[in-house]
């Protein structure tokens, strides 16, 4: 049994931190309404006040698995030609947690009547926290799990490029440009053992197709790009009845599948709620999959921020 926690132990500190040939970025089955926290650019693109809420639980049933939660904020500012935001974020796996504050800056600028290209940037902070002590492990001298992280604060950059017309969207972004160090430790064989955040590059996009009066098709897909890691493609199609319900299915390469299903209970306000079940990874069989629920609410002041067309994304 003890061997058995300790190999958990392993895999979840590798994924949460020191694993320089893993992804380290949360995943999101919900992407698409969680842009801003991928790519700054994202900020105003709504015209109006946006609030998204999201909460993530990966793979239930297995010890030490991730939580993720994020919030964000976004609206047009100055005649909606720049848009700020402000994304927060908690991850948390096994012993390690991670959390994050960014603020958001895109300049949006019209190329014609109907498109729009914002270059978007971000600043903010890492605060990072590894309590290994607590780990059960069959070699409590492990170099590798002897020095606890407390409130390791980094600071970090990113930017981002969103193309977007009504019905189509397209952006690329790194959130995260530095590869700041959070731990470095001597092992007895003379190697080191270095924990480093892993650069991140996102390819997103979407469209909407009109089927019928009351049915929408709506394709998505995110693209995550880091080195020394597999490309990851999340892609995603939902239908959209009668304006108000969204049915979708979603496929992640080379780990998971998955079904969602959203509401809008009046025009600003939508709930979302997804499931995912994990079918690539070694943890497969000890998991229940991953649930995820999320609120976005569009918050719009006076006539003059009434939106006349609808914002699919």
């Amino acid at each position: 049994m003890k061997t058995y926690k300790n190999k958990i132990a392993t895999v979840v500190f590798s994924l949460g931190c020191l694993a320089a040939n893993a992804q380290q970025a949360p995943m999101f089955t919900h992407y698409m309404y969680n842009t801003l926290s991928v790519n700054p650019a994202y900020a105003g693109s709504r015209d109006a006040l946006t609030i998204t809420a999201l909460h993530r639980s990966q793979w239930v049933d297995f010890k030490g698995a991730p939580t993720t939660q994020t919030l964000t904020l976004h609206s047009p500012v100055a005649g909606e030609s720049l848009g700020l935001g402000l994304t927060a974020s908690n991850d948390k796996i096994g012993p390690t947690n991670n959390t994050a504050i960014f603020a958001d800056f895109a300049y949006r600028m019209k190329l014609n009547e109907k498109s729009k290209l914002a270059f978007g940037l971000s600043a903010g902070v890492n605060i990072f926290q590894a309590d290994l002590n607590r780990l059960a492990l069959d070699d409590q001298t492990d170099a590798s799990f002897q020095t606890n992280i407390s409130n390791r604060t980094t600071p970090n950059v990113g930017f981002g490029l969103y193309y977007s017309r009504e019905r189509f969207y397209a952006g690329i972004s790194a959130p995260n440009l530095l590869e700041n160090k959070y731990s470095k430790n001597n092992l007895p064989n003379g190697n080191t053992l270095a924990g480093n955040e892993q650069r991140h590059y996102f390819f997103i996009a979407g469209a909407m197709f009109k089927l019928s009066n009351n049915l929408d098709f709506k394709p998505t897909t995110l693209v995550k790009v880091t080195s020394a890691a597999p490309v990851q493609a999340d892609v995603t199609a939902s239908f959209i009845i009668m304006k108000k319900l969204l049915l979708g299915a979603m496929f992640r390469t080379d780990d998971s599948f998955g079904v969602l299903v959203g509401v809008d209970i009046v025009d600003q306000l939508h709930v979302g709620y997804s499931y995912d079940f994990s079918y690539g990874l070694k943890t497969a069989r000890y998991n229940q999959g991953s649930h995820e629920v999320m609120l976005r609410y569009d918050f719009i002041y006076s006539s003059k921020k009434q939106i006349h067309s609808p914002r699919y994304f």
